[in-house]
């Protein structure tokens, strides 16, 4: 049985389809377009109302491109789904080389390369290097993903620290 893929992953037509978009005018610095023309841009996701937003751009397709990418990190720290341990996912081995992560944390890809280690990290209990192990990468490389969203690092801290692990360090 396929699961669903991880909101994180889906593509960006289907991830606003699953959320309330909501638009305004941001305020602040920006000059007279930015104060009167309807560019901020804010997404709810509705099936768990993680939400994000951009005000900081001078158009509001690039404020709702900047809020979906926002919105992808965001649910890819808080929203886990079943992994199952037969191999990492084929966009994983795609940004796997020689055992290193090859990706930039402002990469589209990003979010679901994020979203599927933090799947398998809780899978294993928080052992990041048993995790690690099954994604095929060293240790030092998977606390380096994470550390490149510190949110990511953190949640992963916490639950380490609820389970008596040690926590993590860049």
């Amino acid at each position: 049985m396929n699961t669903p893929a991880h909101p994180a992953m889906i593509d960006e037509q289907a991830l606003l389809e699953a959320c309330e978009l909501r638009r305004g005018r941001a305020s602040g610095p920006g000059g007279q377009h930015r104060n009167k023309v309807e560019t901020a841009v804010a997404l709810t996701h509705r099936s768990t109302g993680i939400s994000a937003s951009a005000t900081e751009r001078r158009s509001q397709a690039a404020n709702q491109r900047t809020a979906v990418f926002r919105l992808r990190l965001k649910l890819a720290v808080e929203i886990r789904q079943a992994w199952e341990p037969d191999q990492p996912s084929d966009l994983w081995l795609r940004r796997r080389q020689a055992g290193k992560l090859a990706i930039n944390e402002k990469h589209d890809d990003f979010p679901a390369v994020l979203a599927e280690a933090m799947d398998v990290i809780q899978a294993v209990g928080f052992d990041v290097a048993k995790a690690a192990t099954c994604l095929g990468v060293s240790t030092s490389q998977l606390v380096k993903l994470l550390a490149k969203y510190p949110p990511a690092l953190a949640r992963v801290n916490e639950q380490r620290s609820q389970r008596g692990l040690g926590k993590l360090r860049r």
